[in-house]
């Protein structure tokens, strides 16, 4: 069902007064491709802030470049650069607004099952400070904000904006460290769909390679010895002539995991022009939808299994190769 009403977000919004302050340090050496890049963009990109942020951590002599300060944005980096820098910040509790629609599967007092819709941002973050599925969450279950992290109260796993379909959200603490721990232990099942360029000549495989943030652009992630254990299980549904149809299950699950895997064995998501895809679909959207979840309730154990259709635009997609 949609869940949502009639009030602008302008006057329907609540704000909570929770807060938190962090402390993050990045030490990152500069690859061939940011070479001759602004200091204040390339910090802005490495520590997920925004250009103003970065030009007052720069102008507070607060990044080193190469072990000494640097005071002006305008710096331009050289290759194997070393530029150091600390991020304090204190994270607010996202405002709750009402009038965001979302599209609910499933709630009990425990967690509710969100499906995803294109487009849809799922908590605030750099440059999505307002209007996302956390905004419109905490509107109708405000219990939430105390639960998990304060930037995204609630959200047990997230998905990318260009991914649609389901993922879990906590109501209560509780149930907030069963289902993180059960994510940890890997007893959750996320299963997939996706179409991907080019026929497939197996019917089944496994993608078993680590993955960490790109050194050539920090907006990816790639595959990487040194990176964090990523395991994904792929099986054909259907080859088309120049697509096959592919359901994908984690084992892990890495930031743009089935994405950076699926283009790493030369079979990138169909829309995903950020993991070298040829193909592109409306609004950056890309075709990898979460359609089943299942894991244990957090409450009595019992095997709770959730699913939810591909949406319009991508059931669009697969009409027009049919």
């Amino acid at each position: 069902m949609e869940l949502g009403n009639n009030g602008t977000s302008g006057s329907n919004r609540v704000c909570m007064s929770v807060d938190s302050s962090s402390e993050t340090q990045f030490s990152e050496e500069i690859p061939a491709a940011l070479a001759g890049q602004r200091l204040d963009r390339v910090v802005a990109m490495i520590g997920d802030i925004s250009r103003t942020h970065a030009s007052e951590l720069i102008g507070d002599s607060e990044v080193a470049v190469n072990g000494s300060f640097v005071t002006k944005s305008s710096h331009r980096l050289e290759e194997n650069d070393e530029v150091t820098f600390v991020v304090v910040s204190k994270t607010e509790l996202p405002e709750a607004e009402p009038s965001i629609e979302i599209s609910i599967v499933y709630e009990d007092v425990d967690f509710v099952i969100v499906n995803k819709q294109p487009g849809q941002v799922v908590h605030p973050g750099a440059g999505n400070n307002s209007g996302t599925i956390v905004n419109g969450l905490l509107a109708r279950y405000p219990e939430i904000a105390t639960v998990g992290q304060v930037a995204r109260p609630g959200v047990v796993h997230r998905l990318d904006k260009e991914t649609t379909g389901l993922f879990v959200v906590a109501r209560t603490q509780r149930a907030y460290d069963s289902l993180t721990d059960q994510l940890r232990r890997r007893t959750v099942s996320r299963i997939y769909t996706t179409l991907v360029e080019q026929p497939m000549s197996h019917s089944k495989g496994k993608v078993d390679a680590p993955i960490g943030r790109s050194s050539k652009d920090p907006t990816k992630q790639s595959l990487m010895a040194d990176g964090k254990l990523a395991v994904t299980h792929y099986s054909v549904e259907r080859n088309f002539d120049s697509y096959a149809l592919v359901t994908c299950k984690l084992e892990t699950g890495r930031t743009h995991q089935i994405r950076v895997h699926m283009s790493s064995i030369g079979h990138p998501v169909y829309g995903d022009r950020k993991y070298n895809a040829t193909t592109e679909l409306a609004d950056g959207a890309i075709f990898l939808h979460a359609r089943e979840l299942s894991f244990n309730h957090p409450s009595d154990g019992s095997v709770q299994s959730f699913s939810a259709e591909l949406p319009e635009n991508l059931s669009a997609v697969l009409e027009s190769l049919s």
